[in-house]
This record gives structure tokens, C-alpha cells and sequence, in this order.
């Protein structure tokens, strides 16, 4: 059964020193600690440990074969998006870690493949290197769920999504930069409670604003981790819209109703968890996702959705392979 893992994260092994190209401080940079092994760094402070398969596609490609994986498609780690900068740094880090994607990809170009980043807080530089991207071979882009205060429906981004759709660029959502970090200092808890949250807001900002009525629907989108809390928080949404009018005043249809307009990844590590996603988006809206290669990732990439109870083979095969041929065009 062909296998391809939509969502796993890159990082080059090194890059040139942040801070003092732009003058500013608590850039990320990357620092070796021991063989295979560095740490990110924002500024002084430790960020993430990572291990050479963020840089290697040697070590990539072996454990993609002991995963059984036949293709990967590499995004950035979001703590490179830059988007608290100014636009012009920001875009300069975007050419730069999507090049170096590339020439990841290039070690094996039938099995890695790239989406790049784009500096989102400048509309016109971000279409310019989405277009730029497309045009060397990436599949498409990833971009977080916000900028600042601005969600998905901002006019801005709104005008990115449409342009992403002219130049035919599959959008991946990742959440970064969670809500409410101050209140949740240990235990990862933003990772645990505030990314499931940022991408349920980030769905629903497109959903309740009308946004999906605006934009085309040649746009193909997909939000990382299942789409966080949204499968199962809809029923209270749908709720929602149709006891009170300030819900449905910018949403013309229940909000159910639009999940024939994006797709989420199968990145939910529990089987029922899975058959809800499956019964809420329908089994070609679901694309297998390992968050590949960190820790709170799929350890195993693929065995929830081959290893599943209930699902039917065709299910199985769309979330493997068909559905990410057809949102990637493959």
C-alpha cells in the first residue's frame, strides 16, 4: 500500500548567523551539540533538541524505508517562519530555508519533496515567493495560523489564500506562537493544549467569517494535527449557528457543511480519535501526517491508519496515499 506522509518538519544544518545579519536579537540558530545530535536555540534560550534526520536525508530516507514510507513532504519548522519581523528579514529567511530545502530534496527528488514558507506579514512578498517556490519545484507552502492578532480571514491573508490557489499551491496550516503561554510554563502544555485550540480557531475563523464563500474552491488547504479540536467541538459549533444569530451572521451555511472545503492530516496517535476524524471530514478529506521527526510525532508513521480496527481498505488507501496525491498533485 503506497505511503506518503504530508506533514514531517526540516531544518538545515546550520545557517548564517541571524542576529547579526538583521542586528536584532533572539533569532533561532542551531547548535551541534554531539554527533547527529543539536539543540535550536532562540537567542540564548534552548528551544527544541533535534536530531539529524531534521538534516540528513541519508538518515531520512532509511527511516522512511523502515516506516515503509514511499514519499515525505518537508515544511519548515515554524520556529523559522520570522513573522514578528520586519517583512524584508523575513522574506530573506524564506528564499534562504526554502533553497535549503531543495537541496535537501535533491539527495532523492522522486521521495522528498518541499513546501516553502513565505514571509505572511507582507502580502505581495509572500505571493511573490510562493510563486517563485512553485516555479523550482516546491508543491506548495506552509504558513502558520495567525500573524499577530490577524487570524485566516484577515483581507490580507485572504488575498494570499486566493493567490495560492491561481498558482495551483496546495496550503498546508501549521499553529505556532500558542495562545496563552504564560498560563502554562511546564509540561509542554502549549503543545498539548494550545495547538489543538489555534487550529480549531484558525478553521473556524475561514468557517464563521465567510470566508470559504469567498474563496475559490480550486483552493486546496489542509490543517495540521487532525485540525486540532475542531471533529470534535463541531457538534457544539453547529449548535452554535442555530440558536443564535450573532453565530451564523457572516455564515451563510451550518458550519458542518463546509468540510468538503479542506482537508486535516491523520496526526491523532489514538484509533477512535481517528474514526471520528474519518466519520466527521469523510474518508477522502483525511491525509496521513507524522509530524516526523519530533518527539510528540507518529513513532510508528503510518501503523494508526494501517493498523486500524475499523476502517475499510479503501479508507486506508485514501488516507495514505490517493487523498495526498489529489491535494498535492502528484
Amino acid at each position: 500500500m503506497k505511503t506518503i506522509d504530508l506533514h514531517s518538519h526540516f531544518l538545515p544544518k546550520s545557517w548564517p548567523d541571524l542576529a547579526q545579519r538583521f542586528g536584532t536579537p533572539d533569532w533561532p540558530s542551531m547548535r551541534h551539540t554531539e554527533a547527529g545530535k543539536a539543540m535550536i536555540m532562540v537567542g540564548d534560550k534552548e528551544f527544541r533538541p533535534v536530531y539529524e534526520a531534521c538534516w540528513n536525508p541519508a538518515v531520512r530516507i532509511e527511516e522512511m524505508d523502515k516506516h515503509s514510507i514511499d514519499i515525505q513532504v518537508m515544511s519548515a519548522t515554524p520556529v523559522l517562519f520570522a513573522y514578528e519581523r520586519p517583512g524584508h528579514q523575513a522574506a530573506d529567511c524564506a528564499k534562504m530555508f526554502n533553497d535549503a530545502a531543495l537541496d535537501i530534496c535533491d539527495h532523492n527528488p522522486q521521495r522528498l519533496k518541499a513546501l516553502c514558507q513565505v514571509p505572511l506579514q507582507d502580502i505581495d512578498a509572500a505571493c511573490a515567493e510562493v510563486t517563485r517556490c512553485m516555479d523550482n519545484g516546491h508543491l506548495g507552502v506552509q504558513i502558520g495560523n495567525h500573524v499577530g492578532l490577524k487570524n485566516l480571514d484577515d483581507e490580507g491573508i485572504l488575498t494570499f489564500l486566493q493567490h495560492c490557489a491561481s498558482v495551483d499551491a496546495a496550503v498546508l496550516v501549521h499553529p505556532w506562537d500558542m495562545m496563552a503561554k504564560e498560563r502554562m510554563p511546564k509540561y509542554m502544555l502549549p503543545w498539548l493544549v494550545s495547538m489543538p485550540a489555534e487550529t480549531q480557531l484558525s478553521i473556524l475563523s475561514l468557517i464563521m467569517s465567510g470566508a470559504f464563500e469567498r474563496l475559490p474552491k480550486s483552493l486546496r488547504i489542509c490543517f495540521a494535527h487532525g485540525g486540532g479540536s475542531f471533529a470534535f467541538l463541531l457538534g457544539r459549533v453547529d449548535n452554535a449557528w442555530k440558536h443564535r444569530d450573532i453565530v451564523r451572521e457572516d455564515c451563510p451555511n451550518l458550519p458542518s457543511s463546509y468540510v468538503d472545503r479542506f482537508y486535516v492530516d491523520s496526526a491523532v496517535f489514538n484509533d477512535d480519535a481517528l474514526a471520528l476524524l474519518v466519520k466527521v471530514m469523510g474518508e477522502q478529506r483525511v491525509i496521513l501526517g507524522s509530524d516526523y521527526p519530533f518527539p510528540l510525532g507518529e513513532q510508528a508513521i503510518g501503523s494508526l491508519v494501517r493498523e486500524h480496527p475499523s476502517l475499510s481498505g479503501d479508507a486506508k488507501q485514501n488516507i495514505l496515499s490517493n487523498n495526498a496525491q489529489q491535494f498535492l498533485k502528484l
